[in-house]
């Protein structure tokens, strides 16, 4: 379970867990032989660091099952990216644990005292700014403001979870000391999939007539760039399979499909279903840290819009957007995207960025970057007459203001999952969608023009079982 904690506050999530969940055991059929006593059984990678599983098979030419489990050191968060000042840092090792700062006073509750700490950051802030003769513009005062509102929320919630991570050992508030592990670097690897989406313009279009829907991936198999591109590929087995892209390795876990596109080809998808349930999309929004690092690409608000929600989104579906700590994009977002596309805004929830030791990944009151983000629910608003599908059912209400928690993968935007703490409120066969995906997940449609990104056999350990 990716869930290890449930508070009505929110959830503590295992990230990890979840990838390795999805069950990357390559097909029996598929059989290995065994290797030397001196051969390590960890597969090469690119990755800057060896393994060994510090086991040899005794017998040889004994037949092998590989699995392949996701690398742990992308988890390996012990300490925050910026130290919080003294009187700020968390109250960690007893009951009170957890990303609390500032001190109890005994006149007031906990979250009048965030708030309190809260005006005086943006005094301090107002000061600091009045110093170097400028004010605060626009943006900055609305992310105050909302800062402001939400951070009681944020730090109460937070610490709460993080109190049960401690009491059942998953969070360890001494691993900080403790961890003496260094940060693993990796070089680049992938095909360069947005350079080969850019090439994809030029192949011959895909009309809405196009029969071929969907490929089936059989045996691991180099797959022709023009197919991954033209047509939804699906793994429809109990088991991940291998597919060999522009002569790199990629894993495709069981039971998922993908269409590796940008948003100017995505007819394919189109054509593949008829409409789904649910509906995760994670924008490339413009900002200035994107332009300056040249990370990826980024779509302009009207690019956005043009997104085919409407002709993807069944009756009553769940979008969720993630949306970054601009508040200019949060607004697009409840004000004009949702309506275009026709869905109602129903909450807001945010995603709490944590060490393995229960503090935050960055001070609650940084004015440079905050340890959390935020996703906004709704559902689409269809017609009153339009009849049930017979596999509908009630689902509860989506409620407001719930909090993830989670230590965050170390590769840039690998999100969390959302698919356990998302089934209350969707109904049991629900067909899911993930836009602008980086990664696959079991039982998702996932597309986009890095969706295989993550699924590089590089960022995955193999292991090896016996017969």
């Amino acid at each position: 379970m990716s869930v290890v904690h449930e508070l009505s506050v929110g959830w503590l999530l295992d990230h990890l867990s979840f990838i390795n969940k999805a069950g990357y055991q390559l097909c029996p059929s598929c059989q290995y032989p065994a290797p030397s006593a001196m051969e390590d059984l960890v597969a090469p990678s690119t990755v800057d660091t060896t393994y060994s599983t510090g086991a040899a098979v005794e017998r040889a030419g004994a037949t092998l099952k590989k699995k392949y489990v996701f690398r742990e050191e992308f988890f390996h968060v012990f300490k925050p990216h910026i130290v919080s000042a003294p009187q700020q840092k968390p109250q960690q090792g007893s009951s009170d644990a957890g990303p609390r700062e500032g001190k109890d006073s005994g006149n007031g509750t906990e979250q009048h005292e965030g708030a309190k700490n809260s005006d005086v950051s943006i005094a301090n802030a107002r000061k600091k700014r009045k110093r170097k003769c400028s004010e605060f513009n626009q943006g900055e005062l609305d992310a105050l403001e909302y800062h402001t509102k939400i951070r009681g929320l944020i730090l109460e919630g937070t610490r709460c979870l993080i109190e049960e991570g401690f009491k059942s050992g998953f969070l360890d508030p001494i691993s900080a000391k403790q961890s003496s592990i260094k940060s693993v670097v990796t070089r680049h690897v992938g095909c360069g999939m947005a350079e080969l989406c850019e090439m994809a313009k030029h192949f011959p279009s895909v009309n809405e007539n196009d029969h071929r829907s969907a490929q089936i991936i059989d045996e691991e198999t180099s797959t022709p760039e023009q197919d991954l591109l033209s047509c939804v590929t699906e793994n429809n087995t109990d088991y991940a399979k291998m597919i060999n892209l522009m002569g790199q390795k990629y894993l495709v876990p069981p039971k998922s499909s993908f269409l590796l596109s940008d948003i100017s080809c995505m007819q394919p998808l189109l054509n593949y279903k008829n409409k789904y349930d649910v509906i995760v999309i994670d924008p490339p929004w413009q900002n200035q840290s994107v332009k300056r690092s040249n990370r990826y690409s980024h779509l302009s608000s009207w690019q956005i819009k043009k997104i085919p929600i409407p002709s993807l989104a069944a009756p009553n579906c769940l979008v969720v957007t993630w949306v970054t700590n601009r508040q200019k994009h949060l607004r697009f977002v409840k004000d004009e995207l949702y309506p275009y596309w026709s869905v109602k805004t129903l909450a807001e929830w945010h995603w709490v960025k944590i060490t393995r030791s229960g503090e935050f990944v960055f001070p609650l009151d940084s004015s440079h970057k905050k340890p959390y983000e935020v996703l906004v629910l709704g559902r689409v608003q269809g017609s009153i007459d339009l009849p049930l599908r017979k596999s509908d059912v009630e689902v509860l209400p989506i409620p407001d203001h719930k909090l993830i928690v989670s230590v965050p993968c170390t590769l840039h935007s690998h999100k969390p999952p959302l698919t356990e703490i998302l089934t209350e409120y969707i109904k049991p066969d629900a067909e899911c969608l993930e836009l602008f995906a980086r990664c696959l997940q079991p039982g998702w449609t996932n597309w986009g023009n890095e969706v295989l990104k993550f699924q590089h056999i590089d960022y995955f350990i193999a292991l090896h079982n016996e017969n």
